[in-house]
């Protein structure tokens, strides 16, 4: 099944499993459309090129919260996985607690530039992570 963006019950249960008072990572899997897929109309673009406006117009938003992309590349393969599961991007976002990303994609900034994602994006994951503190 394709996920592109989080159900409020998806939120809704990272919110009760995560501390409030330490830092959460984002672990972002990205696969790109061929084409951006856009509700209303848009320009042509790829799904690569349509993530890429994303990136750039949530940088403030992310630098808003505190947060900030610790990793990005992209993908060349998977060596434990499902065969049929491959991801184009890889993305880790530091943000200094789950509130300070919610409190990101609950803005109207963030509500105003995620229609990039959505259309960039045929399949992704994101998985927040704790540190270890041992």
């Amino acid at each position: 099944m394709d996920a592109v963006n989080p159900t409020p019950e998806q939120l809704q249960k990272v919110l009760a499993d995560t501390p409030k008072d330490q830092p959460v990572v984002m672990l972002n899997l990205l696969r790109f459309r061929d084409r951006a897929n856009y509700k209303e109309e848009a320009p042509e673009r790829t799904g690569r090129e349509a993530y890429s406006l994303y990136m750039e117009e949530a940088a403030a938003c992310v630098r808003s919260v505190g947060a900030e992309v610790i990793w990005s590349g992209r993908s060349v393969g998977s060596l434990i996985a499902p065969p049929d599961e491959s991801w184009d991007q890889v993305l880790l976002v530091r943000y200094p607690s789950i509130d300070a990303f919610m409190a990101m994609i609950e803005s109207p900034e963030y509500k105003g530039v995620v229609k990039h994602r959505t259309a960039a994006l045929q399949d992704s994951r994101l998985v927040a992570n704790l540190e270890n503190r041992m």
